[in-house]
C-alpha cells in the first residue's frame, strides 16, 4: 500500500486513542507531533498548529551545513508529499554571507527533514489516519517496543548552567546598545544558553508532557529526529500557509501574569501601552512586512493586527499578524529564504543584526530560534518559532535550552536579565524534577 494517500481520498477515520498512539510512536527513529492545546485560552488569530502526529521515515533529509544551492535543488522533492522537521538557525548562512563560529555544544545538524510512514491527526475526539496503513503502524509498532532495552543507568540531568554570568550578560547589554548609540542597528535579540552535561533522558516524552502540562502553548511539539529531541512549548509562529495566504505573527513583549485579577490586569495593560515594548514590535513588524513583500504579490501586504495581546497561562504577550497573497508558483522554500530567520529573534536592520548576534552571543544557536512544523502534499505549511524549547542530543548526553530578549537603546540590564529568568523558568524546574 501506498504510504502517501492521494489528497482526494477521505482520511481514514481510525478506532485508536490518540495517547495510545503517542505512546507506540515512541519506539520509531523518527516521530513528530505538534501540540495545540486547544483548551487554553486565548482563541488565535489563524489558529493553532493542527494536531498531527508523524511516524517513521520513508525518506530524510539530514544537511550538516547546507547551502543555497542544496536547498534550491530540494524544491522538487518536497512537493506533493508530507514533510516533518526542523531548519536550524544556522541555515541564514546559505542566504546571506554570514557565518557560524561559536561553540557548538549540541552539534545538530542545519537542515533535518523526513518524509513520514504514517501521518494521524486528532480532531476533536475523533483520530484520522492521513497516510499510510493504520494497521501496519500497529504491526511495526509492536515489533518495535519488543526489542530488548537491555540495562540502563540511571535517568538523570545534572547541574544545569548558564553560559553567561549576570555580570557578563550586562556588559554585553551595554555593549549593544553602544551599538544602537552609533548606528550600527536599531534592536538585536541577544540570547543565552542553559546546559547540562552527562544528561540522560529514558523517557523524553514524559519530560515533554511535564513541560506542555505546566506552559500549554499553541505551538508546542514533541519531536524525536533519530538522537535528537525536541521539547517544545513554543508560543510563537513563524509561519503559515493555507491557500494562497502567507501569515508571519512575530512576538515582541513579554509580561507576567499577576497574582490577582487586578493584578493581571494591570500588568496586561502596562504591557499594552509600554512604549518600548510596541517600539520593539513595531520594528519587527516592519521587517516582516519587508520579507513578505519579496515573496508575495505586489502590494498585498497587510497588518492584521497590531500589538495584540494574548494571555497565556504563564505570562502575556504582545503579538502582530501579518499577511500576504502568494504567487501560485511560490513554494515553502522560496518562502523561507525570503523570510528566515524570522525578525523576532534578528534584529533590525536584520543582516546587520546577525552579525552581532555572531560576535556577542558565545554559542551557536543550531536549533534554537530555528523552525518546526510540516507541509502537507497539497503545498500548505505551518511552522513555529524555537523557542522555550528543550534541545536533547541523546548520543553525546547533552541538554541545552536558549533564552532571550530584544535589546534596544532603552533596554535596562537588570530587566532584561529578569525577562530571560522568566522565559527559562518552566524549562528549568521541569529539568530540575526531572529524575
Amino acid at each position: 500500500m501506498s504510504n502517501i494517500r492521494d489528497a482526494s481520498i477521505e482520511p481514514l477515520l481510525c478506532n485508536y486513542a490518540w495517547q495510545d498512539l503517542l505512546q507506540a510512536a515512541h519506539g520509531f527513529g523518527y516521530s513528530l507531533c505538534t501540540f495545540p492545546n486547544e483548551t487554553e485560552t486565548p482563541a488565535y488569530p489563524h489558529g493553532r498548529f493542527r494536531a498531527l502526529l508523524a511516524v517513521g521515515a520513508v525518506e530524510t533529509i539530514l544537511i550538516e551545513r547546507v547551502s543555497a544551492g542544496q536547498l534550491h535543488d530540494l524544491k522538487s522533492r518536497l512537493a506533493g508529499a508530507w514533510w516533518f522537521g526542523v531548519v536550524a538557525y544556522d541555515v541564514k548562512n546559505a542566504f546571506e554571507r554570514l557565518h557560524s563560529h561559536n561553540e557548538d555544544f549540541l552539534s545538530l545538524p542545519d537542515l533535518c527533514l523526513f518524509r513520514p510512514q504514517w501521518v494521524f491527526e486528532r480532531r476533536g475526539d475523533k483520530v484520522y489516519c492521513l497516510s499510510g496503513d493504520p494497521e501496519a503502524f500497529w504491526s511495526q509498532s509492536a515489533r518495535q517496543h519488543s526489542l530488548p532495552a537491555g540495562d540502563m543507568p540511571p535517568a538523570k540531568v545534572g547541574r544545569i548552567y548558564s553560559t553567561v554570568s549576570r555580570q557578563d550578560y550586562g556588559r554585553t547589554v551595554e555593549a549593544i546598545r553602544e551599538e544602537i548609540r552609533n548606528g550600527e542597528i536599531y534592536e538585536m535579540n541577544y540570547c543565552i544558553e542553559f546546559r547540562a552535561e552527562d544528561a540522560r533522558l529514558h523517557a523524553p516524552f514524559k519530560l515533554f508532557e511535564t513541560l506542555n502540562q505546566r506552559s500549554p502553548m499553541p505551538f508546542a511539539a514533541f519531536a524525536r529526529l533519530g538522537d535528537y529531541y525536541v521539547l517544545s512549548a513554543s508560543p510563537e509562529r513563524y509561519m503559515k500557509r493555507q491557500g494562497s495566504r502567507l501569515i508571519s505573527q512575530p512576538i515582541k513583549g513579554t509580561a507576567p501574569r499577576g497574582n490577582t485579577p487586578q493584578e493581571d490586569e494591570q500588568a496586561r495593560c502596562r504591557l499594552l501601552q509600554s512604549e518600548k515594548e510596541r517600539a520593539e514590535n513595531m520594528m519587527i513588524v516592519d521587517l516582516v512586512r519587508n520579507d513578505l513583500a519579496r515573496v508575495g504579490i505586489l502590494g498585498t501586504v497587510e497588518v492584521e493586527e497590531l500589538f495584540g495581546i494574548y494571555t497565556f497561562r504563564r505570562l502575556h504577550q504582545m503579538v502582530s499578524t501579518i499577511g500576504v497573497e502568494l504567487p501560485p508558483e511560490a513554494s515553502f522554500l522560496d518562502c523561507l529564504t525570503a523570510t528566515f530567520p524570522m525578525g523576532s529573534m534578528t534584529g533590525a536592520p536584520k543582516i546587520r543584526a546577525m552579525e552581532l548576534i555572531e560576535q556577542y552571543e558565545t554559542q551557536k544557536r543550531g536549533w534554537y530560534s530555528g523552525a518546526l512544523g510540516y507541509m502537507t502534499p497539497q503545498g500548505d505549511f505551518d511552522w513555529n518559532v524555537l523557542i522555550r524549547t528543550i534541545f536533547y542530543n541523546a548520543r553525546l548526553q547533552r541538554l541545552s535550552f536558549q533564552v532571550g530578549s530584544a535589546i534596544t537603546y532603552d533596554a535596562s540590564p537588570a530587566q532584561e536579565w529578569a525577562e530571560c529568568l522568566l522565559k527559562a523558568r518552566a524549562m528549568h524546574e521541569v529539568l530540575q524534577a526531572y529524575v
